[in-house]
């Protein structure tokens, strides 16, 4: 199939809305949301940027520069997750009271702003996995047009390529909370150590890294091409310091490569089930 049929479905569906409030994180998900609702919205959609300590500070430059380049409204709130318990305690249900968080925050400025509907860059391949956000999306009456439009990861990476995004093939990402086991508490503190060591990696040229933080010890991820350039001394040396300097007393190379979501693997049978949000 084309790429120009899943476009025109996107377009169609982000047109019904008649204006739009664009959760809009910088990834390439909301970004396509947010460029096809700029271009047939108009000065109807707005991106808002959720600024928190768990958004990196490279993702959030990196989503100013995107929606400057294609023109859109872009608006960045402060986000208040860190003052939610359910958040703090870290429990497997963390990103629910995340996104909790966002979709209070978007209705409230939907309704300052003039705005009728919220959406989010969730794509149909989310439906896979463990996403308790998805049931926040739910409740809060978040449309995902890219769901409405039947679109895969896939496909929204072959429409942002035709439609010129610059970061179309920009590899996934997720707040630093995620980096965190199940049980252990999200703090600033953490979550500064966590983006340290990142930035350190980023900078050497790895695109694709977690640092997983367990206790004091920083559990590093790469893609499996790229593990024994990571051992080699030249890159090896300045992510141990960096991590060292962040507070960790070891840094480790996890010898399985990086893996989506990897912290979810310890939830065993306690995973709560796949949420249908294809039909809000």
């Amino acid at each position: 199939m084309s790429v120009a049929p899943k476009q025109a479905r996107l377009a169609e569906v982000i047109r019904g809305y008649g204006s739009a409030l664009v959760c809009y994180s910088g990834g390439i998900d909301s970004l396509l949301v947010l460029k096809v609702a700029t271009d047939v919205l108009g000065p109807r959609a707005i991106g808002m940027t959720a600024v928190t300590p768990s958004l990196p500070r490279s993702e959030r430059e990196a989503a100013r520069r995107f929606a400057l380049a294609i023109g859109a409204d872009h608006r960045e709130v402060d986000s208040h997750e860190l003052e939610r318990p359910g958040y703090v305690s870290n429990g497997p249900d963390r990103c629910f009271h995340c996104k909790s968080e966002l979709y209070t925050i978007a209705h409230e400025m939907a309704a300052r702003w003039g705005v009728s509907v919220i959406c989010n860059g969730t794509n149909l391949d989310d439906l896979g996995d463990y996403r308790p956000g998805l049931i926040a999306a739910k409740e809060a009456r978040v449309r995902s047009p890219l769901l409405e439009a039947e679109l895969t990861k896939a496909d929204v990476r072959e429409v942002a390529e035709a439609l010129g995004l610059e970061a179309f093939d920009k590899p996934a990402s997720a707040c630093l909370s995620s980096r965190i086991p199940y049980g252990t508490r999200v703090t600033p503190e953490r979550l500064s150590q966590i983006e340290q060591v990142e930035t350190v990696l980023h900078s050497l040229g790895f695109p694709q890294v977690r640092v997983r933080a367990h206790g004091d010890i920083a559990r590093i991820e790469v893609t499996l091409d790229a593990l024994s350039r990571l051992a080699q001394p030249e890159f090896r040396e300045p992510v141990l310091a960096a991590g060292l300097a962040a507070g960790f007393r070891a840094v480790t190379l996890d010898l399985a490569g990086y893996r989506s979501g990897n912290l979810n693997e310890a939830l065993g049978q306690r995973r709560l089930p796949v949420v249908d949000v294809s039909r809000n």
